[in-house]
């Protein structure tokens, strides 16, 4: 039996989970893994990870009644990584992977992006962690390609190696150029420039959640008599206090059926996040499939399978036809991160 260290870090919440890893018999095949013990801790309440390992370990073996012998780890870190180092954005934690194997007695450890945990966690995705939009064959040998909006937008893309695995490569495609297809989507970006006096606006500012606030804000001001006085108000307790999440506000009216103004929003960002998928799918083929991650697509599931998101993954022109043979599916599983830092981690 071999124990691995899988986590999960967050500027909010760092979740770690200890797996049995199986080796397969067949190269080719993915490792069995079991979970023994899972746990979340508040980030921001450690001033590094160790700690916070330590005390996840102690209590594991506590948990478990048995000693516990960790011989690797693998940490999908939410910030940069570069050369097993990373300096965590909404932390004050520097982590490199040779300080946390001398100090928590691990023969490896790798810090990866967390984008790049969850490219490689759809390897070990089951039937039903997945809800599928286009469903059509997948093509053995062909890269796979992940994006997914949540605070900002992430997107990352695998490629298949003789060994039958595959590699993950992250990306910073989220800040390419927003490329407006519409006369509404040239009026946004208008705003957006001038409302933050930007030269430029990315895509990730339109396909996340600060992109879903962007689009309310901006039609709030173009169709002042189009808000409901419920989202007026919403909107004015976000504005002053801050308090209320109103990209979550806006949605969840959206499935509510009930506010045109919200629906008018989600209906541009879920067509801004499918051209979006259908870019990133032209220059990479995934044959394999393309998989939609991040904290909104799940909560929005119902939205996403109206077609929208489809109509503007497959509007490219003369390559219209390529994007139609390609696998879409929305990830469900919201511990696709953790899977993936075990799955390397094992690697």
């Amino acid at each position: 039996m071999t124990v691995l260290l899988a986590g999960d870090i967050g500027g909010t919440k760092t979740i770690l989970r200890l797996v049995n890893s199986e080796t397969p018999k067949e190269v080719k095949n993915l490792p069995q893994q079991t979970t023994l013990y899972e746990k979340s801790y508040p980030s921001q309440q450690y001033n590094d990870l160790v700690p916070i390992v330590k005390e996840f370990l102690k209590e594991a073996q506590q948990e478990l009644e048995q000693k516990i012998n960790v011989e690797k780890g693998c940490f999908g870190i939410a910030g940069p990584v570069v050369e097993n180092a990373s300096e965590l954005t909404n932390l004050s934690w520097s982590l490199t992977s040779d300080r946390l194997e001398k100090q928590l007695s691990l023969e490896r450890v790798n810090l990866i992006n967390d984008f790049a945990a969850i490219g490689y966690g759809i390897l070990g995705l089951k039937k039903d962690d997945v809800c599928t939009l286009q469903d059509t064959e997948p093509k053995l040998n062909t890269p796979m390609a992940v994006l997914g909006a949540g605070t900002g937008l992430g997107e990352c893309f695998l490629t298949p190696l003789s060994s039958g695995h595959y590699h993950v490569f992250s990306s910073e495609g989220s800040h390419g150029d927003f490329a407006p297809r519409n006369q509404l989507e040239f009026e946004l970006l208008t705003y957006i420039k001038d409302k933050y006096n930007l030269q430029r606006v990315s895509i990730e500012r339109i396909v996340s959640g600060m992109g879903i606030r962007a689009i309310y804000q901006f039609l709030r001001s173009k169709y002042p008599e189009k808000e409901s006085e419920q989202l007026k108000e919403i909107y004015q307790a976000w504005e002053n206090e801050k308090k209320v999440d109103l990209s979550a506000e806006v949605s969840k009216a959206a499935m509510e059926n009930n506010d045109a103004l919200c629906q008018q929003t989600m209906e541009m960002f879920i067509s801004a996040y499918g051209a979006e998928a259908g870019n990133l799918a032209l220059k990479v083929l995934p044959y394999g499939g393309v998989y939609i991650a991040g904290g909104i697509a799940a909560k929005i599931l119902t939205l996403l399978k109206k077609g929208t998101f489809l109509e503007s993954f497959k509007a490219k022109g003369r390559m219209s036809s390529l994007l139609s043979k390609m696998p879409v599916h929305v990830i469900l599983n919201p511990k696709v991160g953790l899977i993936g830092a075990a799955l390397r981690a094992a690697q």
